[in-house]
């Protein structure tokens, strides 16, 4: 996924619980949806982060290199400054790019 080109809110909005359950005509249900959404793209850009941070890491035990390693935090305060992974579930949900499988319905046919 790609974090840097996103639209995702970095701040709190309003948002209307209507345009959230068109599709599952249930908002708790929406809420369970997005919400596992969100815990994988937090999955996701922490493995990015860890991957990232040890390209930079030091495996000397020198001190001042371990307190000056600009790179790593850098790449800390970028990703500290991104939207959090709800903002990113909902806007995809909003995009309606989030694919769900309802088991009820499948059970009934």
């Amino acid at each position: 996924m790609n974090f840097k080109n996103t639209n995702a809110a970095r701040t709190t909005v309003t948002r209307s619980f209507q345009d959230l359950e068109k599709d599952t005509n249930n908002i708790y249900e929406t809420i369970v949806i997005l919400s596992k959404r969100a815990n994988q793209i937090s999955v996701e850009m922490k493995e990015e982060l860890t991957q990232k941070l040890t390209e930079f890491a030091s495996h000397t035990d020198n001190l001042e290199e371990i307190f000056e390693n600009k790179e790593q935090i850098e790449i800390s305060r970028f990703y500290e400054r991104l939207p959090k992974p709800n903002a990113y579930a909902i806007e995809e949900w909003e995009a309606d790019g989030t694919y769900f499988r309802d088991k009820d319905s499948e059970e009934k046919k």
